[in-house]
């Protein structure tokens, strides 16, 4: 029987933000299957991200703590000329980047500026593509890019606006990145994680009534944790998941299936 195993495996973990962030969670998971770590943080004036991060995943060794902002492509570039030359290839990279500002999840939709709009998926969205236009020469020996989206990409969800739009062009770029990589060995899918809190979830208002509605209607009757979530990563990027490509996992405790 085949084990999950990432022994060897290189990856690169982007959007560790606290112990809650869900991107903690699938590091911790790559690191108990034998991957080799690099992680990103998001620069600021005072470094008070970077030494966050940095304390938090000292217990994973990482090889590599770089800063990461998908607004500035010279940063990008030079993360991934890092990456490459610290290890000359990559097997695994983890998108766990999102952002809306408060205009773009309160009041009407049709209300949302402009420039919210266009940073919203530029973000959440178009970095995805980034990342793996960047990752792709590193990826010679195939590989697995993952992401994670949410039911409010397909469905309403209360105060969630732009970010449901921003979710619905990640799941299609997904898609659209699977059956460009594919040849190459590398498969693209997404993890649509049920309602964990963490810090960008406390953003979206009623997030505690939203995991609270989960619990009373799932079918497992509970919300997940970022264990889980790290679990079904690991998965998807382990040898075992081989044949899955543009998929959407839903790991919600079932939530997603249920009507009335």
């Amino acid at each position: 029987m085949a084990l999950l195993d990432l022994t060897g495996k290189k990856a690169l973990v982007t959007g560790i933000a606290n112990n809650r962030s869900i991107a903690w969670g699938i590091a911790q998971q790559l690191h108990q299957a034998g991957a080799e770590l690099a992680v990103t943080f998001l620069p600021d004036e005072k470094g008070r991200f970077e030494k966050k991060v940095r304390e938090l995943v000292e217990p994973l060794n990482p090889s590599l703590i770089l800063p990461c902002d998908v607004q500035n492509d010279e940063q990008m570039e030079d993360l991934f000329q890092t990456v490459g030359a610290q290890w000359g290839q990559l097997d695994i990279l983890i998108h766990c980047l999102a952002f809306a500002d408060k205009e773009g999840l309160t009041g009407d939709f049709s209300d949302i500026p402009r420039e919210s709009y266009g940073k919203a998926l530029e973000i959440s969205a178009y970095s995805l593509g980034h990342l793996a236009r960047l990752a792709k020469p590193l990826m010679t020996q195939g590989g697995s890019l993952i992401t994670l989206s949410y039911l409010g990409g397909v469905k309403v969800i209360p105060n969630y606006n732009l970010m449901g739009v921003a979710k619905a062009a990640l799941e299609m770029t997904v898609r659209y990145l699977a059956a460009e990589l594919g040849p190459q060995g590398v498969r693209v899918n997404a993890i649509s994680a049920g309602p964990i809190r963490t810090l960008a979830s406390s953003a979206v208002g009623g997030i505690l009534d939203m995991i609270h509605h989960v619990e009373a209607t799932a079918p497992l009757r509970r919300t997940v944790t970022q264990t889980e979530v790290g679990n079904a990563a690991a998965f998807l990027a382990s040898d075992l998941a081989s044949g899955v490509t543009g998929q959407i996992l839903y790991v919600d405790a079932g939530y997603e299936i249920m009507g009335m």
